[in-house]
């Protein structure tokens, strides 16, 4: 090798293109497709052009590194090269994620006597303490895992940390305080030298500070998914299922961000307990809940879809209470409860209120739910607003057109008062074996603000009223923010609360799955 004068990190430029993919080869000469394209390179220095670095010796491209940023909260442990690329497409970069993903890094064969690779990863762990990101993730090839056809990977890789057997990428990764996390098989099938295994590894930084994020949607335009849902008797906990399952998977395949289904969504199953009493039927049919809570769940990661499971009876600690469950589709689930119950329920049922008062975290936006009457009390709705809700979300249960005008009339003002999207969906139909749910009245419906960006009487679209059907809307929550900033009237802007204000005396914990 010539005397080397001049080693430069640097960015990686459109102009590098060619040299690196030639790199790649050379690098990777043993897999079928080595080199990415110039339009995946061109992408990555798009989304992230801090990740993509190369060094140069001398002017000549020698080594390089690529990496993006992820939400630790959409990954699993055990996960493939193509899960964390979004199969090359480089989909899965955020910057609003906490993990820096290493994704390659690379050394001309005759330059690998100059610690680069030390150098790349020195610069991504600065990377890393810059962006305040919680620890650095990445694959770890075994390159040397094929001669060794006694032992597992697990194995193998016990005796790489115990000095026994020398792997070039995993002792290299190990000496810069990389620890290894998970072994995985298939992470990149087409490498056989490692037997498509490798080590997710990870370095901790111990500068992170968990910041006090304000939470940022990903994107502008929902699309929400009414069921307006039709009580029928159903012979058994399956075909009540199945009829959910089928709306879920509706509203799926037009790409629905939320499913939102009624109050009491599980009352046809009440039926098999006429023999019992009013306020035994309904703690029978709080039974179903914890199981109807978990089939939810499942569709909701299923079909990629919110959830928003309406509303079941639920028994705990001898206190029925009404709640519900948004069961999102990244696999978590959270619970909210109706606070104020009807005097009906007091009487019929001896519900008791809930107590949690709180907005929702999704990927879709901050969203509320209330249940049923709970739209009536404006505080509530208020209360949300000053979290910052986006889209409040009403599942209902009515048995008349006056108890249905309270519901809409009020999530009409809501809407207005509080500068938000409010979607109402409620049931439809018969019960006629089932006292206290016997009839039932509904038009579901989504309202808007009233202002120039939104229709002027404050209706984006509305179900046809007592009929069986699904309502699919899409609502652009920019168009929020211009109203808050810009709007004829600004209603959260405006408040006097010199003179007033809405508080919450009482925080109660968070439950979730």
């Amino acid at each position: 090798m010539n005397p080397i004068e001049r080693v430069e990190l640097e960015p990686l430029r459109s102009g590098d293109f060619e040299a690196v993919q030639e790199l790649m080869i050379t690098c990777y000469p043993n897999m079928d497709q080595p080199s990415w394209s110039s339009k995946q390179l061109r992408k990555l220095i798009r989304v992230f052009p801090a990740g993509q670095m190369v060094i140069r010796v001398d002017d000549v491209i020698v080594a390089c590194s690529f990496s993006i940023v992820i939400d630790s909260r959409k990954i699993e442990d055990e996960h493939t090269y193509l899960d964390i690329t979004g199969n090359d497409t480089f989909d899965t970069h955020t910057d609003n994620g906490d993990i820096l993903y290493g994704l390659d890094v690379m050394v001309h064969p005759d330059y690998r006597g100059l610690r680069l690779g030390r150098r790349i990863y020195d610069y991504r762990k600065e990377l890393c303490e810059e962006l305040n990101l919680k620890s650095i993730f990445l694959g770890g090839r075994l390159p040397n895992f094929h001669k060794f056809d006694d032992l597992s990977a697990r194995e193998y890789i016990k005796k790489v940390k115990q000095k026994e057997i020398h792997d070039p990428v995993l002792n290299f990764q190990l000496s810069n305080d990389f620890h290894v996390r998970k072994v995985v098989k298939n992470y990149l099938p087409e490498d056989s030298a490692s037997e498509s295994y490798a080590a997710i590894l990870e370095w901790s930084n111990i500068y992170y500070t968990k910041p006090a994020r304000i939470y940022k949607p990903e994107k502008s335009v929902v699309r929400l998914g009414l069921v307006q849902w039709g009580m029928r008797p159903y012979k058994s906990y399956a075909e009540l299922t199945e009829q959910i399952e089928y709306f879920v998977e509706a509203l799926s395949n037009y790409r629905a961000d939320f499913a939102l289904f009624p109050e009491y969504v599980n009352a046809p199953l009440m039926a098999a307990y006429n023999d019992l009493s009013e306020p035994d039927a309904i703690r029978a049919l709080a039974d179903y809940t914890d199981r109807l809570k978990d089939t939810f769940a499942e569709f909701a990661i299923s079909y990629n879809i919110n959830i928003i499971t309406g509303s079941m009876p639920e028994v705990k600690e001898d206190q029925l209470r009404n709640v519900g469950y948004l069961c999102k589709r990244n696999g978590e689930t959270e619970r909210y409860e109706k606070i104020h119950v009807t005097p009906d329920e007091v009487k019929i049922w001896g519900m008791t209120g809930g107590s949690q008062i709180r907005t929702f975290d999704t990927d879709a936006g901050k969203i509320g739910i209330l249940i049923c009457y709970d739209v009536e009390f404006p505080e509530l709705s208020r209360i949300l607003a000053k979290e910052g809700m986006e889209i409040l979300f009403v599942p209902f249960l009515t048995d008349t057109q006056n108890g249905y005008s309270r519901v809409r009339n009020c999530a009409m003002a809501r809407a207005i008062e509080n500068e938000c999207y409010v979607a109402v969906a409620g049931c439809v139909g018969n019960l006629p074996k089932v006292y206290n749910m016997d009839i039932s009245f509904a038009q579901s419906v989504v309202f808007t603000p009233c202002d120039f960006s939104f229709p002027t009487n404050g209706i984006k679209a509305e179900a046809t009223p007592n009929t069986e059907m699904i309502l699919i809307v899409d609502v652009d929550l920019d168009q929020l923010k211009e109203l808050h900033e810009q709007g004829s009237v600004r209603t959260m802007k405006d408040r006097r609360t010199d003179l007033y204000d809405v508080i919450v005396k009482k925080r109660t914990t968070v439950e979730s799955k």
